[in-house]
């Protein structure tokens, strides 16, 4: 019985479940999609959220106070693999700061909305072991 057991272990031990966390989170930061197991995803969901929120929450008190945005970046820059390399429209790689992005694309787009960012998307199975599949996107501002 699981009774009052938090979270879920993926079959990894702590330091490799929170580097998963870490790379998911970037990574769907940096491309607002990521297709992986449905575990992973719900595991990814609730953290991902609670990141955007964090960067929110930053930028909404900067006025007041401008060590508030610096605190939120550093706690942000703790939670999420700092840097991603993507290919860009002509095949080259180009390094993009995760934490720069979250704070300057994506929670400004998220600054009315009081939380909902993700949308989990079952979309079957994975045909070499059967896994159920997920996609975690971003939703789209309405």
């Amino acid at each position: 019985m699981r009774h009052r057991v938090h979270g879920r272990r993926l079959s990894r031990d702590s330091s490799e479940r929170k580097a998963l966390r870490k790379n998911l989170i970037a990574d769907l930061i940096c491309h607002e999609k990521v297709m992986t197991t449905e575990a992973k995803a719900r595991m990814l969901r609730p953290a991902a959220e609670k990141v955007i929120t964090l960067a929110k929450r930053g930028l909404s008190r900067k006025e007041k106070n401008p060590a508030s945005e610096i605190h939120a970046r550093r706690l942000a820059a703790a939670r999420v693999a700092r840097f991603r390399t993507i290919k860009d429209e002509d095949g080259k790689p180009v390094d993009v700061d995760v934490v720069r992005k979250l704070f300057e694309e994506v929670a400004p787009r998220y600054m009315e909305r009081p939380g909902g960012y993700t949308r989990l998307v079952k979309i079957g199975k994975r045909p070499g072991d059967n896994a159920d599949m997920a996609v975690l996107m971003l939703v789209e501002d309405e």
